[in-house]
């Protein structure tokens, strides 16, 4: 008897796989089934089903309608399961140790974390001249995405801690996360999934090292700079998890969810299409004073889950520094990046050369780019912080792993809810300005693709984004948050937009 399996390929569509009995030595046989759009939903005359499963607008992902319902069933189980499971599993673990600082070497063997996050995104329609392959759906539409991640660290021996995480998830972003270079939702991957999926998206060691009386052992969600130690971290995790961390900006499931106020979007970080990569970063923590650096592997395509192999030609370099102050005995922070990245990337300028061959970006060969980004951060009051970004690459070369951004400045303020009455509460207000290099421009004004952006055509503007949300804490370890974007010239495309973005966020952890 055949049986079936989905699957995806590396770009993210879904694929069906029918093969006999694994008893069967039969060869399996694999249908791709071509993505359908809104219009064509609409030409053979019938309505488009949004994440709630009604005729409305939006459909994702782009399918036959077939595999649509039982995507929709899918959306619809996994929403009522995290509901259910926020609702009345919302107790802490027994055997954790509350102690304040955490150290996981001196107070307890092991470490056990659990997070949910669920968001419903739409957009509402906005006007177009054209779009493209990568293009925000202009017609409006509304996207969900869900993610599960257990997390366990254990205490091998005096400064030596294991931690590993095994993430699921499902959904789409907007227009399967395309359209937008500072993508509104920091918990859509490029690679999508129509069922959910699950992955081991960390699997790291980590040595700890105290350079005094002060050193301290701390596992990833306590981690401190308090003291002086030397911190080295070797296997499968984020290079986002070390530099270019932020207090009020740092992380899509609490905080700001646009890919621009999560993280440098100028810095093409090392990841695979889930965020995460292969790699060695090392960590001084001098009282005041730390510097970091770290090597980790690139993908073999762009932003693709497959890493290249080629070691002595595909790697990515990072350094940061950063300076902790006080002012007015407020806590603040200032860090420099810099980057130098190395993959079998195109080149703008060669592509624009032979426009028969742009869409490839000409002749693919192993290239640099490189890169520095500034981040800083200010408590201004107990209840107020404000921080800024700023972000700068060469542009030169393909983007490989991120978004397509060569320049970005952003800032904003995040106010804690003890002035009304709501101290687990957080309103965060912020801006964003992306750009791209000259000839990048000139590349997706050709009929360029990127990872995130592509319209086919280009009447180039700044790309300007402003989000607003607000995070309301419940008495059952659950955080609602409405979230609101607006988006001028998306894609850098004044022929666009602007469009309105909408987020409810659901959130739960312990």
């Amino acid at each position: 008897m055949l049986i079936m399996k989905w699957t995806t390929d590396h770009e993210g569509h879904l694929v069906a796989v029918w093969g006999k009995n694994p008893r069967s030595q039969r060869t399996v046989t694999q249908i791709y089934i071509a993505p359908t759009t809104n219009e064509a939903v609409r030409s053979r005359g019938q309505k488009p089903y949004n994440w709630l499963g009604r005729p409305g607008m939006g459909v994702g992902p782009r399918r036959n309608m077939t595999t649509l319902e039982r995507a929709t069933r899918c959306s619809r189980t996994a929403w009522s399961a995290t509901l259910t499971v926020m609702l009345v599993a919302c107790l802490p673990l027994r055997g954790q140790d509350s102690s304040p600082n955490g150290s996981l070497a001196t107070h307890r063997k092991w470490d056990f974390h659990y997070q949910s996050t669920l968001i419903g995104q739409g957009v509402l329609p906005f006007p177009a001249e054209y779009s493209g392959p990568n293009s925000l759906e202009p017609h409006g539409e509304v996207r969900d995405t869900f993610s599960f991640d257990v997390t366990a660290g254990v205490h091998l021996w005096r400064g030596t801690e294991f931690f590993a995480d095994v993430l699921s998830w499902q959904g789409y972003g907007l227009s399967n996360t395309t359209g937008v270079a500072g993508f509104p939702n920091g918990e859509a991957y490029r690679v999508g999934k129509t069922f959910p999926d699950a992955v081991i998206s960390r699997a790291y060691l980590r040595e700890t090292v105290p350079l005094g009386s002060k050193g301290v052992f701390a596992t990833p969600s306590e981690r401190t700079n308090e003291g002086r130690r030397f911190v080295l971290q070797l296997g499968h995790f984020s290079a986002a998890d070390v530099f270019d961390t932020n207090t009020y900006a740092n992380n899509a499931r609490t905080q700001f969810m646009n890919w621009a106020l999560v993280n440098d979007v100028a810095w093409d970080y090392p990841a695979n299409s889930l965020g995460v990569t292969n790699g060695l970063s090392a960590e001084m923590d001098l009282n005041s004073w730390s510097a970091r650096a770290g090597i980790f592997q690139v993908s073999r395509m762009a932003n693709a889950l497959r890493m290249d192999w080629n070691l002595l030609h595909a790697w990515s370099a990072v350094g940061e520094i950063e300076k902790r102050h006080s002012f007015a005995g407020h806590p603040g922070a200032a860090r420099l990046l810099a980057y130098d990245e190395h993959a079998h990337m195109g080149s703008y300028q060669q592509a624009l050369s032979d426009p028969q061959n742009i869409a490839a970006l000409g002749q693919l060969g192993y290239r640099s780019k490189y890169g520095f980004g500034i981040n800083l951060e200010q408590e201004i009051h107990k209840d107020i912080g404000a921080f800024a970004r700023l972000g700068w690459s060469d542009g030169r070369n393909q983007v490989w792993e991120f978004t397509d951004v060569d320049r970005t400045a952003s800032m904003g303020i995040s106010l804690k809810g003890e002035a009304w009455g709501q101290p687990g509460d957080t309103l965060g207000i912020a801006s964003v300005f992306n750009g791209i290099t000259a000839v990048h421009r000139q590349f997706l004004a050709n009929g360029g693709v990127g990872i995130t952006v592509g319209d086919g055509k280009l009447d180039y503007g700044v790309e300007q984004i402003v989000e607003a949300y607000y995070s309301h804490a419940t008495r059952w370890h659950v955080s609602v948050s409405p979230d609101f974007q607006l988006v001028v010239n998306p894609a850098y495309n004044r022929a666009r937009g602007p469009a309105f973005i909408y987020a409810l966020r659901l959130h739960w952890e312990n």
